[in-house]
């Protein structure tokens, strides 16, 4: 059963332990503990008014969104995180789902590595997060955008590559996916996510083939709309244990690519849709 004056401690225990390093803020002069209830609320993408309620046990019983939100921001360990959800009157994730959980370490990652951009996605290509970075490369994507729906509607941004690079690009895309409906079946988002797609005659042709591809240490060449085109290089990395994975794009140091790359992250937020890997 919900308990709300449970949820609220917790809340605010949790909110009052987390130091503004972990997350990227300064620290300052700070009159309280921990985050600011307005710095969670932004970064959970709730309003301070509801937060307040939450903390203060006058809010109804929070969505599963709303917590896996909280739970991210104030990186919690899993046994926390599923606390957090029994406190809040939800089963807590099952094994058998597709982790979305992100640990603190890989959230200090993206707080401390400012110059490199960073993309936090599942197993079955959903965004989880992405750092300031990443965003003045690629634009604003939002958190549960789906990688795989959004190639194969066309709603990547500019790549300069060959149909080969390309071709292959899908394949490991596709390959991804099997291995997620391999391991998480009974996992609704997977379900869904192959039902809007197998209707598109490209995917269900790669799917049907069955091939497995393995992403692999490739250069992108993007075209800015403010920078023009810049070359970098991609990393898919795989957090062990969370089956979560890390995109980063990095410039070779000392480049007429590192230039552009460093003025987009001054310029900040890209007027471009969709995301690429």
């Amino acid at each position: 059963m919900a308990d709300r004056g449970d949820f609220a401690a917790l809340l605010r225990a949790w909110r009052e332990r987390l130091q503004p390093a972990a997350v990227g803020f300064p620290t300052g002069q700070r009159r309280t503990k921990g985050l600011r209830r307005e710095e969670v609320a932004l970064l959970a993408g709730v309003s301070v008014d509801y937060l307040v309620r939450l903390e203060q046990g006058r809010a109804d019983r929070p969505s599963a969104q709303v917590v896996a939100s909280l739970a991210r921001v104030l990186q919690l360990s899993d046994l926390e995180r599923d606390q957090l959800y029994l406190a809040a009157g939800l089963p807590a994730p099952l094994p058998s789902a597709v982790p979305t959980h992100i640990p603190a370490s890989v959230q200090r990652l993206l707080a401390r590595l400012p110059d490199v951009a960073i993309g936090v996605w599942t197993a079955h290509w959903t965004l989880l997060t992405a750092n300031a970075a990443w965003r003045a490369l690629l634009g604003d994507m939002p958190a549960g955008l789906n990688l795989v729906a959004a190639e194969f509607a066309g709603r990547a941004p500019q790549v300069v590559s060959s149909d080969g690079d390309l071709e292959r690009h899908q394949r490991a895309l596709v390959s991804d996916l099997r291995s997620a409906q391999v391991r998480y079946p009974d996992d609704p988002s997977v379900r869904a996510l192959l039902a809007e797609l197998q209707p598109d005659p490209r995917f269900a042709q790669l799917w049907a083939e069955g091939t497995v591809v393995e992403h692999r240490f490739q250069a992108k060449t993007f075209v800015h709309p403010r920078v023009g085109l810049v070359t970098v290089d991609c990393d898919v990395l795989t957090v062990i244990g969370t089956d979560l994975r890390i995109v980063t794009y990095t410039a070779e140091p000392g480049t007429e690519d590192a230039s552009r790359f460093d003025l987009i992250r001054t310029l900040g937020l890209a007027e471009v849709g969709g995301p690429s890997t």
